[in-house]
């Protein structure tokens, strides 16, 4: 009865260690993150930009350089997508198209990406600071690498293509502000 006693209690001291304990799942997700972050991207949980999204989402964001911004535009999956929405290519519908129309060694690239992501990507964003891929992370790490490096070189052919040239960028005409010396009274 007494070892039947201490086999209980010592359960009870490490049942709340094995709750910690991460799961397989958890364990798989850790080691993309890993991978990724490695690869210089970077990873959080965010909501998508989604209407009535169900909750925060894996958000793996490859950022362009702070001198060379990117474009504007959300690409949705159909599933996630209003069919009022105008469609890009088959399974993928613009929620927010670039203004300027993108070049077709980027729209290639574009398209190549489309292709290889698996079906839990949702959302691949760009804004002028960064491109965000938003998915659910069903892949094995080996199959991540090969997702990674072509996001990447999407991320190269889009980056320097914004659409809205700023004050130091190519494209925009602005006057230089002439110092002023604060008028003083006599």
């Amino acid at each position: 009865m007494v070892w039947l006693l201490i086999i209980v209690i010592v359960g009870l001291v490490f049942a709340p260690v094995m709750w910690l304990k991460p799961s397989p799942a958890q364990q798989r997700m850790g080691k993309l993150r890993t991978a990724a972050r490695q690869a210089d991207v970077a990873v959080r949980l965010e909501s998508p930009p989604l209407h009535g999204a169900g909750g925060p989402m894996a958000a793996y964001r490859w950022s362009y350089p702070q001198q060379h911004p990117g474009p504007d535009f959300v690409l949705v999956r159909d599933e996630a997508a209003s069919a009022s929405l105008k469609s890009f290519r088959e399974g993928w519908r613009w929620r927010v198209e670039p203004l300027r129309p993108l070049p077709a060694e980027a729209v290639e690239r574009l398209e190549d990406a489309l292709a290889s992501l698996p079906g839990d990507a949702l959302v691949l964003e760009s804004a002028s600071h960064a491109l965000t891929l938003w998915w659910e992370e069903s892949l094995s790490v080996e199959a991540l690498s090969l997702l990674l490096a072509r996001l990447t070189a999407l991320r190269d052919v889009l980056s320097g293509r914004p659409d809205r040239p700023g004050p130091d960028r190519p494209g925009r005409d602005r006057p230089r502000r002439e110092a002023r010396t604060p008028l003083m009274p006599r």
